[in-house]
């Protein structure tokens, strides 16, 4: 495990201070920005749309390795919805549960911040807002939340990746807020970053060419996995640069590790139609004020 020292924050931090630490590692950790009861909350709310999941009425397996879920309509128009994808070990070869649903889902996205009014009090809380303005996103625009499980003894690892490549906008700025709802540590799949490689450049592009999701290579530096782990407590959040590179491992333990992330971008930049998460006209991006 790593030596480094990860310095943690919270809400009454200077906000010069907290400039200066995310300018410098590409992240911060602030602890206690939502109480423990917010975060019960949020897991409640999300057990009874997990009630009202039919797994029958669409399969859909969602992984960071093999990005076959990019070929389903059900995951590519997920934009302006709420929609649930699960385990890749989730499904017997006959494509049936193996588990109970609850305990089957990887992630559920993208829009809950918009449709869902538990998930839009929780994604807009004044605090939030605040610390993305103490880090200078202009005019910031709510674009994608997901609930993520790591499942206990199942959760799939999430390899290196940048956030930018996902969500990219002219000139860049994705920032996101991953917020612990349980207990993140090294034993059941915590974050893991490199303190300044944000300032590497953009690998890929994850967009449409030619009517296709493709990755598209932008530069050829190995992508590296994070040399320090980002354990969090219960209502922690983790603010991530959209270019930091930053993972997790699998969940082998007997807790489970859920999350919620939100990506913001900026409303002074350009987003282009060819990104990959797009929305209907009817429902534009927000701000934290609505």
């Amino acid at each position: 495990m790593s030596t480094q020292t990860i310095p943690s924050f919270n809400s009454t931090s200077p906000a010069a201070q907290l400039q200066q630490a995310y300018t410098r590692d590409g992240f911060l950790k602030i602890e206690n920005l939502y109480s423990r009861d917010e975060c019960a909350a949020l897991q409640s709310r999300m057990s009874e749309l997990i009630e009202n999941y039919d797994p029958a009425a669409q399969i859909t397996v969602f992984s960071t390795t093999d990005q076959k879920h990019a070929d389903d309509e059900y995951f590519r128009t997920s934009g302006d919805k709420i929609r649930f994808f699960l385990e890749k070990d989730a499904l017997d070869d006959a494509g049936n549960l193996t588990c109970a649903k609850h305990l089957a889902i990887n992630k559920v996205g993208h829009a809950l911040h918009d449709l869902d009014e538990v998930f839009d009090k929780f994604s807009r809380k004044p605090e939030l807002a605040e610390l993305a303005a103490t880090i200078g996103l202009a005019n910031p625009l709510l674009l994608q939340s997901m609930y993520i499980f790591k499942q206990a003894h199942h959760g799939g690892e999430v390899g290196a990746h940048q956030d930018s490549t996902f969500i990219y906008t002219e000139p860049q700025s994705c920032v996101g807020f991953w917020i612990a709802l349980e207990d993140a540590t090294v034993a059941n799949g915590c974050l893991w970053a490199t303190p300044g490689a944000h300032n590497e450049p953009l690998r890929d592009r994850y967009r449409y060419i030619d009517g296709k999701l493709q990755m598209e290579q932008l530069d050829t530096t190995p992508l590296a996995a994070g040399t320090a782990p980002l354990e969090a407590s219960a209502g922690t959040v983790i603010v991530l640069h959209g270019r930091l590179p930053h993972n997790s491992g699998a969940n082998s333990s007997d807790r489970s590790r859920q999350a919620y992330a939100l990506h913001c971008i900026s409303g002074a930049s350009r987003y282009d139609a060819d990104n990959w998460l797009q929305r209907d006209a009817a429902m534009p991006l927000r701000g934290f004020n609505g």
